[in-house]
């Protein structure tokens, strides 16, 4: 596992993925592919290191009780377009750290970048002795060869496009999806606004937005709504006019709300002559920054967006905003991620207990919710959204995902199961004479 890693964070190495990347796709940046590849390999490396996940992983002694850890097989991965090689090898480490072997189903769009990375890995884990062949590619193209492949396999992960993650747990094989995305912010009138403005234009314009991580929507409360706009527009962003947000809404979605795949991951500036806005600080722009308020509003605009593009909206009552963000979540990105920036810790509290999302990101990005060196949230490239979400697992999947258990149980002293312990203050309730009999006579009569 460190020779895989090793040999993928290699900067000639990492450098030649993330333009081969760059150039079969044209999604996101270069430079931003070559630093994501490396930082993820060693937060996820970090997240390995000193992990048993061979044997015996856990002992309750008390209770008698010792759990084994097995590999659950073949594992069926099918990696996205977006960052096609941080998806693969981050996969790949927790995958082969628990003993797996796996064949991915790269997205045709990035298929000969899938191609060239486990060409690394597997040369990587050849001249350690392992069996190259532990990882492999699919080397027939199409949606049917991948659902035959779904369908053989022990486990499927899948990490894409909703119809990906559906075909997935259709297959009949145990699966993990990814949840899509669609991260929600609350920037509330106590918060630092400079470090909010920071947040989001960094986790927005990151890779041109590619990560279902990006800020996608922030809701800034009236007082301090100003302040947040110059931050934005300081840091790089391009602030819409109502018009401009027409046009973006015009270009980047077709009638029926879909993305143009087209001009997704897109640089903001290449975005903005698409629309055909005209950029006051041409070579410095980052993002967009689409107005909310405004009648284009709801709409494909409070959406996943795939591309540096942020929608900012005002409000003026926290528990008004708070029900917004379940009503955005709802329409797109439900189960996935919403983030806060507020001092007050009741807030934070009130926020996280509102809504439907496994990650609440708070005073951070929402980058943040994959992994990072500075958030304790473990690193990943499979973010899960739980039921609500339409997926199996509720948080980040990690190496734990990977593994069977076998529970060894072994006799300990008798335990004492004390009803009125137990049952609290109905465990010194009497039951009135003759109760069970007239139930049972009634239960008779409704039988017959």
């Amino acid at each position: 596992m460190a020779a895989v890693g090793w040999h993928c964070h290699r900067e000639d190495n990492a450098r030649r993925l993330a333009e081969l990347s760059h150039l079969e796709t044209g999604l996101g940046d270069p430079e931003h592919l070559y630093e994501l590849q490396r930082k993820r390999i060693l937060g996820q490396l970090l997240e390995l290191h000193g992990q048993s996940t061979v044997g015996t992983v856990e002992e309750i002694p008390e209770r008698g009780l010792r759990r084994l850890a097995k590999p659950v097989g073949v594992i069926a991965a099918a990696s996205p377009a977006t960052a096609p090689g941080p998806g693969i090898i981050c996969n790949a480490l927790p995958m082969l750290k628990t003993r797996n072997a796996i064949v991915f189903t790269p997205n045709p769009r990035a298929r000969a970048s899938a191609v060239e990375t486990l060409e690394v890995i597997r040369q990587a884990l050849a001249e350690v002795g392992a069996p190259a062949d532990l990882v492999q590619c699919l080397s027939a193209g199409g949606r049917e060869a991948a659902e035959h492949l779904m369908a053989a396999a022990d486990l499927v992960v899948a990490v894409g496009g909703p119809g990906t993650v559906r075909r997935a747990y259709r297959s009949g094989t145990p699966a993990i999806g990814a949840g899509v995305g669609n991260p929600t912010v609350l920037v509330d009138e106590t918060a630092d606004i400079p470090f909010a403005a920071h947040c989001v234009h960094n986790g927005a314009g990151y890779n041109n937005g590619t990560s279902c991580s990006s800020e996608s929507n922030v809701l800034v409360h009236r007082s301090v709504a100003g302040e947040l706009r110059a931050a934005l527009r300081s840091a790089g962003a391009h602030m819409c006019t109502r018009e401009e947000t027409r046009r973006v809404r015009d270009t980047l979605w077709d009638d029926e709300g879909t993305l143009d795949r087209d001009l997704i991951g897109k640089p903001a500036e290449a975005l903005a002559h698409a629309c055909g806005i005209k950029l006051a600080g041409p070579g410095r722009t980052t993002a967009l920054v689409l107005d909310g308020d405004g009648p284009q509003a709801p709409g494909p605009i409070l959406r996943e967006k795939l591309s540096p593009v942020v929608t900012l909206l005002t409000y003026d009552h926290f528990d008004a905003a708070v029900r917004r963000i379940d009503d955005i979540l709802a329409d797109c990105g439900r189960g996935h991620s919403a983030g806060i920036h507020s001092r007050l810790a009741a807030r934070v509290d009130q926020f996280a207990g509102a809504l439907p999302t496994c990650r609440i990101v708070v005073n951070q990005s929402t980058m943040t919710n994959s992994g990072s060196l500075t958030s304790g949230v473990p690193f990943t490239s499979t973010l899960s959204s739980g039921t609500w979400g339409g997926t199996s697992v509720s948080g980040n999947v990690t190496w734990h995902s990977y593994v069977n258990l076998t529970t060894i149980t072994e006799p300990i002293p008798e335990r004492t199961a004390d009803p009125v312990l137990l049952f609290g203050r109905h465990g010194t309730r009497s039951v009135p004479e003759g109760a069970g009999e007239r139930s049972h006579e009634r239960a008779l009569e409704k039988a017959f």
